[in-house]
């Protein structure tokens, strides 16, 4: 009996101890998860409330604004709201496109064709429109689209549409910048973004933000350019590839002494207001000043003549052989516009002559001809700020065929840029050095002084004589009757520069067409050049789409304007200018107008004044007699000792103002014609 109580109290007991066991071990665990969690992971616990009670957002920085050379703005950020749709989770993207373009005034089908590039693409985010209003935004939220989001951020606007936009560039959707200097110097201008922490509630409602890390705006750029020249340029490209057919055309305006772009432009060209979609070609957004070698043609003739001057005996006064207008090389017969046997080597620059150009070249050398190549700059990239630059076409030495001599003087065979023509003008202009292109004239921190980017220093690649030579015989391009740009004038200001007509080549038939390069490479004022302007017109026809008559209006627009707008003092004075417009008026009149013989040059050249050394090196018909007396040098003295010396030698002279003699015409040292008069110009 006893044993069995003590069962029935045992019993009891031994429950209570394991269900006391079990709660102690229940207790313990629960005693260690506490001790777990509230400190063992305290860190990752607090880390996980975080994640699910605030929110890092990033905060966007400003994008830097962009200049010109006057402080004009050319890129510039502000606030806007975005439309955002996600192409992939569109059920039905005609219906789509048709609902959002009705309530944002865009074309639907050209939003379709955009959405269905993009599904295809499987792009999961595509920005709609950059700008929209309160009221539009109101009522696509109120459509609760879970495909579609209005989101905050800023839009990039350029104030002068497509006046410059090959040197700006563009930005993408997502602020990138895809184009110019807009991608070159992405990294500069875009800053660094900065980081919000939100606090949220329950239902996700922010009720606290703080500023982890405040973001850094991007740097603003100054730019060498000049707005109002681009527009001029612009126009005026525009202008001349319509008139004369062409297929595009591009040019290069820059100060020889720095290296200063002040206008680079393309046509066609864009707005880079308006952003491409999904699916659209981007019609008139190559910067071929840049990116697209062509072969240059005769404008090249001035690296051939200036090795020519620096590595043989020749001289501009040489007499060079010109065949008659042909040469044979091999197989290969190259022909002359005009039929020449014997000119100077000045005379072949003036006149183009591509036999001449050839001979000369032959003199020269392979060697010696592809080392002043290369030291033109061509066959590698300048290093202007604008991207995808490309470094041209230029075979190493030992590729070089027979009868490539006969191709490389006169500008075929090789393929250069705008800039790289620039580039190469620019050592002639400045007295032999090369200089490097350059678009950035300062950055500037937000709240910092301006820095200007260093530069390389200047290379002299030619002797300062040979320079000089230079200049005057592309002087005598456009001041001799017969030269290839004989009809330019710019008012005020004396010009030089070279023309050049390159034949296209046609790679699918591997022939040359009747299509031209036609390019003009100039620089002012002829002594002290301030502004060197390249124009090419490509894909012109006929004898009006030579260089000097398709690519020369455009130079003489833009050198003009450009000489203005660096207040640039005129070496013509206005007074001169007016009195050979007037002699050379009484000239045009006594003309035979019915005479089929006058060339349209000769017609169209008696449109503009003629410059002073037209007028000092025109003779007409009259042949120059030896012992006829020469122009004395009246420049500095009074009226009175114009005068007195004058009577004393028995010249005619013509006095305009008082004061001290600032110029003449004819020159000092000139052969006087046959009752020819001196015309002197007083200033005080």
């Amino acid at each position: 009996m006893e044993s069995r109580a003590a069962d029935l109290i045992s019993k009891p007991v031994e429950r209570a101890l394991i269900i006391g066991l079990i709660l102690l071990g229940w207790a313990l665990i629960l005693v260690f998860r506490l001790f777990d969690l509230q400190v063992l992971a305290h860190d990752e616990m607090v880390r996980r409330a975080r994640a699910q009670q605030e929110k890092l957002e990033p905060i966007p920085a400003r994008r830097g604004s962009i200049y010109d050379r006057n402080g004009n703005l050319l890129a510039i950020s502000s606030p806007s709201r975005f439309v955002v749709v996600n192409p992939r989770r569109i059920p039905d993207r005609g219906t789509a496109a048709a609902l959002i373009a009705g309530v944002l005034g865009l074309d639907a089908k050209r939003l379709a064709v955009s959405l269905a590039v993009a599904a295809e693409r499987r792009s999961g985010y595509l920005v709609v429109d950059q700008h929209v209003n309160e009221d539009q935004a109101a009522t696509l939220r109120a459509m609760n689209l879970d495909w579609l989001s209005i989101r905050d951020g800023s839009v990039r606007s350029y104030p002068n549409k497509d006046v410059a936009a090959h040197v700006v560039g563009n930005v993408n959707a997502e602020g990138q910048g895809v184009a110019g200097v807009e991608l070159k110097l992405n990294k500069d201008l875009r800053g660094m973004p900065g980081e919000l922490r939100v606090e949220r509630d329950a239902k996700a409602n922010s009720y606290a933000a703080e500023v982890v890390k405040a973001a850094i705006p991007g740097k603003d750029i100054g730019l060498t350019v000049d707005r109002e020249l681009q527009y001029v340029a612009k126009e005026t490209l525009r202008e001349a590839v319509v008139k004369n057919h062409a297929d595009h055309g591009s040019l290069v305006a820059m100060n020889p002494n720095t290296g200063e772009i002040l206008a680079l432009e393309n046509y066609p060209t864009y707005d880079p207001n308006e952003h491409l979609l999904p699916g659209e070609k981007p019609n008139g957004r190559e910067d071929l000043a840049v990116i697209a070698p062509f072969e240059p043609g005769s404008v090249f003739k001035v690296v051939t003549v200036s090795a020519a001057l620096e590595t043989t005996r020749l001289t501009p006064e040489t007499m060079i052989n010109c065949g008659n207008g042909s040469i044979k090389i091999f197989s290969r017969v190259v022909h002359d516009h005009k039929s020449y046997s014997v000119l100077s080597m000045q005379d072949v620059l003036a006149f183009s002559s591509n036999v001449g150009a050839i001979r000369i070249g032959m003199q020269v050398g392979n060697s010696n001809l592809y080392e002043y190549i290369r030291r033109f700059g061509f066959g590698s990239r300048t290093g202007i700020e604008l991207p995808a630059e490309a470094p041209g076409l230029l075979r190493p030495l030992k590729r070089w065929q027979p009868t490539t001599i006969g191709s490389i003087p006169m500008g075929h065979e090789l393929a250069v840029t705008s800039v790289q023509l620039a580039q190469a003008g620019s050592i002639i202009a400045n007295g032999g050095y090369l200089v490097r292109p350059r678009l950035v004239a300062w950055e500037r921190k937000p709240g910092g002084a301006r820095q200007t980017p260093s530069r390389p220093e200047p290379r002299q690649v030619l002797n300062p004589q040979t320079a000089m030579e230079m200049r005057a015989m592309m002087r005598r391009v456009v001041t001799e009757p017969g030269g290839t740009a004989h009809h330019l004038h710019v008012t005020g200001y004396t010009i030089a520069g070279k023309t050049g007509t390159a034949q296209i080549y046609d790679y699918a038939h591997r022939v040359y067409t009747h299509r031209y390069n036609a390019s003009f490479m100039g620089f002012a004022p002829f002594q002290n050049p301030s502004i060197v302007v390249v124009v090419t017109v490509s894909g012109t026809t006929g004898l009006a789409g030579y260089g000097g008559w398709a690519a020369g209006p455009v130079f003489e627009n833009v050198m003009s304007t450009g000489l203005r707008r660096l207040g640039i003092v005129r070496d013509v004075p206005q007074d001169i200018e007016e009195l050979l417009a007037k002699e050379q008026a009484d000239k045009d009149k006594k003309k035979d107008k019915d005479s089929e013989k006058e060339t349209d040059d000769v017609a169209l050249a008696s449109l503009n004044p003629p410059t002073l050394e037209e007028m000092q090196q025109a003779s007409g018909d009259v042949v120059a007699d030896p012992n006829a007396p020469k122009v004395p040098n009246f420049v500095g003295k009074t009226v009175k000792d114009v005068m007195e010396e004058a009577t004393a030698t028995g010249l005619e002279v013509d006095l305009f103002g008082d004061g001290m003699a600032r110029a003449q015409t004819p020159a000092a040292g000139a052969v006087l014609m046959p009752g020819e008069r001196i015309a002197v110009r007083f200033a005080r």
